[in-house]
């Protein structure tokens, strides 16, 4: 499981989906930057020392899934999507995408590992595809997410997937890279919170190239507004606070980890932790 402080102020990862109002599967997942942003280093990528053939037997069984789960707890548009493989299958691919749902926030490595056995099962879906990528990218294997993003934009994912997608070139180690996405004409259509995920991995890949000032710029563009609300409002005030940080306005960083705090209705930071450290 990757270690809180080592989290990155990235894309926004989507929903593993489950039927809404079914409990924890159902609710949108984000990134959840803890202690992200700027002067904070990535997760190193995962270490796979057992043996190839094994690690791959191990995948297409799958872990076992709990009795409790039921194919009917994926969302319906998903469920569509596996109308092309037998009943038997769809149903344990159905199963264990509810599965990686339900375990991504408190055990990654085994959401990863479900996901990755629906996808042996079928692995030309997009939602499958995605699945893998947002396991992935809890996991910190951000070259895997990067691999299961693209696949599912081939596929025709109707998601919102290239704040994503750059954040995984961050984690490559291609900032460059992340900032021509966020130049690009595909960025430049964005709107609302995908605009912001956007600005957040902007100027993290300015950060992670050590111009602070440009990231700044990035940031402030448009003005935030710290009256706003929800996950990707705190995230973005969070990666504002930490950008001023590591320009030395300690004093103003601070304000804004107050800001982040009071938007952050779901826990998603640990803006308040932050407040402790700086008050």
């Amino acid at each position: 499981m990757v270690d809180d402080n080592n989290r990155e102020a990235g894309g926004r990862p989507l929903r593993l989906p489950a039927e809404p109002g079914r409990g924890g599967p159902g609710r949108q997942k984000t990134s959840a930057p803890r202690r992200s942003g700027p002067g904070r280093a990535r997760a190193a990528q995962p270490r796979r020392d057992s043996d190839p053939s094994d690690r791959d037997t191990a995948a297409r069984q799958g872990p076992p899934i709990p009795l409790s789960i039921e194919a009917k707890q994926l969302a319906p548009e998903i469920r569509s999507e596996l109308t092309t493989l037998d009943k038997s299958t769809a149903d344990t691919v159905a199963r264990h995408l509810v599965a990686a749902g339900e375990l991504l926030d408190t055990d990654p490595q085994a959401a990863l590992a479900h996901a990755q056995a629906a996808r042996h099962r079928s692995g030309r879906i997009a939602a499958i595809r995605e699945a893998v990528g947002i396991a992935a990218y809890y996991c910190g294997d951000w070259a895997q997410a990067l691999s299961e993003f693209r696949a599912a934009r081939r596929m025709g994912s109707k998601s919102q997937l290239l704040p994503l997608i750059a954040d995984c070139e961050r984690g490559v180690g291609r900032p460059e890279r992340a900032i021509e996405l966020a130049r690009s004409a595909e960025a430049s259509q964005l709107a609302g919170d995908d605009a912001d995920e956007m600005r957040i991995v902007a100027a993290g890949a300015r950060a992670d190239l050590g111009h602070f000032d440009q990231a700044m710029a990035v940031l402030s563009s448009p003005p935030l507004d710290p009256t706003r609300t929800g996950d990707t409002a705190a995230r973005l005030f969070y990666a504002y606070a930490e950008t001023l940080l590591a320009l030395g306005r300690t004093d103003d960083a601070l304000q804004w980890f107050v800001h982040s705090a009071a938007a952050d209705i779901d826990g998603v930071t640990d803006a308040e932790d932050r407040i402790d450290e700086l008050a």
